[in-house]
């Protein structure tokens, strides 16, 4: 894009451009486009606008609330259902409904049998194997009475974890496939405690070098959360109400944040720092039209084109993938159509020159 692409669109020249071929001094097409017709239509109230815009995307991100992010168990992880999850709903009519996805334990051989009984103590281990001893290590499977990944077996592994762990000595460690979604959804949350704070500060400090300003990097930053509350709220509406899923993976949260806050910023910076150089010779009014003008077209075809590649997700036969696929492909039409070109536009229209403070572009227009 910086090296190799420039170097063919001058050797090519402007019949790349074909069937349409611009000429020195013409008028480009986005200004009689129609963004130029919106841009026009915001700037009449553009309070009024930012702030009915602001207004429905914080009603749709309500729904966010009702977002099930605790984890899917093994038979709602696919879209169909398959041979898999028809099995594990027949063995609990005949057998305990973990007796197929064990708890594994293992500790000291010295201290087996304090384990073993600590272990046999949990009121949702159903039963406790005898410990198998090699190398000083011993090894027990305890059988779940709950279905393997549901919340209340997920609360037994907790009670065995301690329990064993109060046997000194014994090093004993609980694994299994439960065990591995519980720590998957602890380690879930403290990423989106982490993660999240440090990309938006990243994000926030890439923005103010590149605008020289502090108040556009917030109100930008703003919009990029509001847009992702709403997504994630539509997308929650549609999981529980239309989709019919049982629920979303853990990570799942954390990774439309992501990818949604990377593809927003990206569209805020190609349209705002447009908006910046125009602003520089016309003023913050008439560069931010313009802005919306000759970018309006640009953000929605990559926004089109990335929501119908996350859109294919939806075909494999995945929950997580499919609401994964849902929620980006959403988000970045919401975010091109709605929040860029409307949300943002009008903001900058309302707050006017203040958008560059403290920069000498605040003081110079």
């Amino acid at each position: 894009m910086v090296t190799l692409m420039p170097a063919l669109l001058v050797i090519c020249g402007r019949w790349i451009f074909w069937p349409v071929k611009p000429s020195y001094g013409s008028a480009g097409t986005a200004e009689q486009g129609i963004w130029t017709r919106v841009g026009t239509a915001i700037s009449g109230r553009p309070r009024i606008v930012w702030t009915g815009t602001a207004l429905v995307l914080a009603v749709m991100a309500i729904g966010v609330f009702g977002l099930k992010a605790d984890g899917l168990s093994h038979k709602d992880q696919f879209t169909d259902k398959p041979q898999t999850a028809v099995g594990e709903e027949i063995q609990p009519r005949h057998f305990p409904a973990g007796s197929g996805d064990p708890l594994y334990v293992v500790a000291k051989a010295a201290s087996a049998e304090q384990v073993r009984t600590a272990l046999s103590g949990v009121p949702g281990v159903a039963d406790v194997s005898a410990p198998v001893i090699k190398d000083g290590e011993a090894i027990l499977l305890g059988e779940l009475r709950d279905a393997p990944s549901s919340p209340a077996a997920m609360r037994t592994v907790e009670q065995a974890r301690g329990a064993v762990h109060t046997i000194e000595g014994a090093d004993a460690q609980v694994g299994g496939n439960t065990t591995i979604l519980l720590d998957t959804q602890e380690a879930a949350a403290r990423d989106s405690k982490v993660i999240i704070p440090i990309v938006l500060l990243v994000v926030f400090l890439i923005l103010a070098l590149l605008l020289r300003a502090i108040v556009a990097p917030l109100l930008l930053m703003a919009t990029v959360v509001l847009s992702f509350g709403a997504a994630l709220g539509v997308s929650s509406l549609m999981f529980n109400h239309v989709f019919g899923f049982a629920g979303a993976e853990a990570s799942f949260p954390l990774l439309t944040f992501v990818f949604l806050v990377a593809l927003g910023i990206d569209y805020n910076i190609f349209l705002v720092t447009r908006v910046r150089e125009d602003a520089l010779l016309h003023g913050t009014r008439r560069g931010a039209l313009t802005g919306l003008s000759a970018t309006g077209g640009v953000i929605t075809s990559a926004g089109l084109v990335l929501a119908g590649t996350f859109a294919a997700m939806a075909s494999l036969p995945l929950v997580f993938a499919a609401e994964l696929g849902f929620a980006v492909a959403f988000g970045v039409l919401l975010d091109t159509v709605i929040v860029r070109s409307v949300l943002v536009t009008a903001l900058t229209l309302d707050v006017g020159r203040w958008m560059w403070w403290p920069s000498r572009l605040f003081s110079v227009i």
